[in-house]
């Protein structure tokens, strides 16, 4: 009979935890919760962003549970990995004591793209791509 490994830890930041970081959450969960226990917070949350929820039903991936968290709320909690999807969360978190490892994930802000709803739907589908891709590639490394 196997060892049962323990799941390692991951932690997501970003400066809103509205976009990106919930993105990545939920990404991650889906690609790899049955190795990682993944969480995701924010230096100044703002609340998850409604078309993130509607990026991540397109594959059929829920945000029920999820809510826009402070980066405090972690305080003192030891991860395997750290990882910043924003510039701002690299600079207003540049150490985090119970990081194994950090790595700094850049994608760009979908909740700031402009155009119609349409365009900035195209926007959160290429980010949320993006970071499913990185995640993939991670994970299976």
């Amino acid at each position: 009979m196997g060892v049962t490994q323990a799941k390692r830890r991951v932690l997501i930041l970003c400066t809103g935890n509205s976009c990106r970081s919930q993105l990545a959450e939920a990404l991650w969960r889906h690609e790899a919760g049955d190795r990682w226990d993944c969480f995701s917070a924010g230096a100044d949350p703002k609340g998850i962003n409604p078309r993130t929820e509607r990026v991540l039903k397109e594959l059929s991936i829920s945000l029920d549970g999820h809510r826009s968290k402070h980066v405090r709320e972690f305080t003192g909690q030891h991860f395997d990995l750290v990882i910043t999807v924003c510039g701002h969360a690299q600079e207003a978190c540049p150490v985090f004591p119970g990081a194994a490892r950090k790595e700094h994930w850049p994608f760009d802000d979908p909740a700031s793209a402009k155009g119609t709803d349409e365009e900035v739907m195209g926007v959160f589908r290429r980010v949320r791509d993006q970071i499913r891709e990185r995640i993939r590639e991670f994970v299976n490394e």
